[in-house]
């Protein structure tokens, strides 16, 4: 065997242990807490991880988070968001499931593919070790090579970000076949570890069902039953619930999960995901696990602490002004769909006092018979990133609307392509004018596809993806907002504008005020003579955090509340 890999066995037998340990990696150095959930998903395990980020965060713990996805896609890259939420792009182009922006954003910082594991890429890489020798003629096995592979992907997380504590959500609930692997695999790094290094933490969901009116503990017995029978004993435990629960029913779950009472926390519906970390102080939670892992409080990140956390929560609950904004897509049933976009604009609104209502406006029900109507009552619009045909003509509908009512308008990367179509069609005349996404035969294909996307043939991965930097015209809109003249934004796209247009779209007054710092590729528009008409290719709302919100989304709020007054 190898020397970083941990041998099991005796001296001259074939090692049964397969671990293999990152290079110059100390035990003990960085700490592990695991979350578990069990009855059921959907309960905010994703927040609950922020939340506990910011939280030791605060304390001046450096946290580096992390999650399994147990699907077998490579990525998220190509996962439908009527399934499974808004795909997050990492500044490094990993395409990602939702909860890493709830990361990024508690936590304060960016990450990388190295904090983002599914279960297909952890076989594609097993299957390429193999191919290429790697496991030394064993067979292999889940145990010990995929359970060996994925603490090697944990240390190896800790030991690149030199992390003090490293938080790893694990996808799904106890009892899915998908995650029953990782969950074992995080059994065998307790115990390598030390268990003073490692801390589990399950999310139980209280239920109270409407014809009882009192709470029941009984599934959130079954399920931490099943995760003590995989040989994984909670050290914590969090009662989710939309009400207070009685202290019986954490008694309850005491007896069953062999776990004292105080080590049982309730956490029931606060009045925004915010107050969460706040809430979490107050009963006690990082003072628990500090003890429990024995840390002590340091000054990891200084624009992270409870006094900038606690001045942000305030702001939100002194709004007093409301703002109406329109967002127009397809997924509009599905706010998860366009989470990071909420989430920017709950960031920038309290620095003005103010709070966001959403109006979601299905565009394939927008026509010119009705569009006045259905936008009259709105502040500001955004039009999001989209793919594919439907509902396209409602949204250029939208875009016309907002230039010609002088209503606040920003187009992020489709939202960014709308507006050039609309723009060419209704203002340069090109009645024809279009995205040969949508209409490969259009006279006028002002939107085509990226010159380097035109050979590829797969679909995952393959877009213009993550940070990119960004040169903005000296003296424009979007660099005043910014306060500079280069930046980086992230991006997520396969068509473009076409350049053989240029001199058309701003002889008409079109100003394109951004462009890659090392692509002749136009990526900022707007408008003069509007107070705000923004279409810009990249997603801003992918950076913005409550702590250090997008300049752009703020600018925007600012142009709504100013049309409000």
């Amino acid at each position: 065997m190898h020397e970083d890999v941990i041998s099991l066995g005796k001296k001259g037998v074939e090692e049964e242990g397969y671990s293999e340990i990152p290079e110059n990696y100390k035990k003990g150095k960085s700490k592990y807490i695991v979350i578990i959930g069990t009855v059921m998903s959907g309960i905010g395990k994703g927040i609950f991880s922020s939340s506990l980020g910011t939280l030791l965060g605060c304390n001046g713990i450096k946290v580096v988070p992390m999650k399994f996805d147990g699907y077998l896609n490579y990525d998220a890259g190509t996962l439908n968001p009527y399934r499974h939420g808004e795909v997050f792009v990492l500044d490094d182009g990993t395409e990602t499931d939702l909860d890493l922006g709830s990361y990024e954003r508690f936590n304060n910082r960016n990450l990388t593919k190295e904090n983002y594991l599914t279960a297909g890429k952890l076989f594609k890489t097993i299957i390429d070790k193999e191919r290429a020798g790697k496991y030394l003629g064993r067979d292999v096995q889940f145990i010990p090579h995929v359970t060996g592979e994925i603490k090697h992907f944990v240390r190896n997380l800790a030991n690149k970000s030199d992390a003090d504590v490293v938080i790893i959500e694990v996808g799904g609930t106890v009892g899915d076949l998908e995650n029953s692997y990782f969950i074992e695999a995080m059994r065998q790094l307790a115990y390598e570890e030390g268990k003073d290094n490692v801390c589990f933490v399950s999310l139980s969901y209280i239920l109270k069902p409407s014809s009882l009116g009192e709470h029941k503990s009984k599934a959130a017995q079954i399920g931490l039953r099943n995760l003590l029978s995989l040989g994984v004993q909670p050290d914590i435990i969090i009662c989710r619930s939309n009400l207070p629960i009685e202290t019986k029913i954490r008694e309850k779950i005491s007896v069953y999960s062999n776990l004292p009472v105080e080590k049982i926390f309730n956490l029931h519906n606060v009045n925004g995901v915010y107050e969460i970390p706040l809430y979490l102080r107050e009963i006690g939670l990082d003072k628990t696990i500090m003890e429990r892992l024995s840390l002590q409080k340091g000054t990891a990140n200084s624009e992270l602490t409870f006094e900038n956390w606690e001045r942000f929560a305030d702001n939100i609950k002194k709004a007093e002004k409301t703002i109406t904004i329109g967002i127009t897509g397809k997924y509009t049933e599905l706010w998860d769909s366009y989470i990071s976009i909420l989430n920017a604009l709950e960031h920038c609104a309290p620095y003005y006092g103010c709070k966001v209502n959403i109006k979601w406006i299905d565009t394939t029900e927008i026509s010119e018979e009705n569009v006045n109507e259905k936008l009259r009552e709105l502040d500001g619009i955004v039009v999001p990133g989209g793919f594919g045909s439907r509902g396209v003509e409602g949204k250029i509908r939208c875009v016309r609307y907002a230039r010609e009512k002088r209503l606040p308008y920003l187009g992020l990367c489709y939202g960014f392509q709308m507006a050039i179509i609309e723009f060419a069609r209704n203002v340069l005349g090109w009645s024809d004018a279009h995205t040969t996404e949508v209409d490969r035969n259009t006279s006028k294909p002002v939107i085509d596809l990226l010159f380097n996307q035109k050979s590829l043939n797969e679909m995952g991965g393959t877009m213009r993806l993550g940070g990119k930097e960004i040169i903005l015209r000296p003296g424009s809109f979007v660099s005043n907002l910014y306060g500079k003249t280069q930046i980086r934004e992230r991006f997520r796209h396969r068509y473009e504008f076409n350049n053989n247009y240029f001199r058309d779209f701003i002889a008409k007054g079109m100003v394109f005020s951004g462009k890659a710092k090392d692509e002749d590729i136009i990526q900022v528009l707007e408008l003069r003579e509007h107070p705000f008409f923004v279409g810009v290719q990249f997603h801003p709302e992918y950076t913005s955090k409550p702590l250090r919100p997008s300049p752009l989304y703020l600018g925007f709020v600012y142009a709504c509340l100013k049309r409000k007054i």
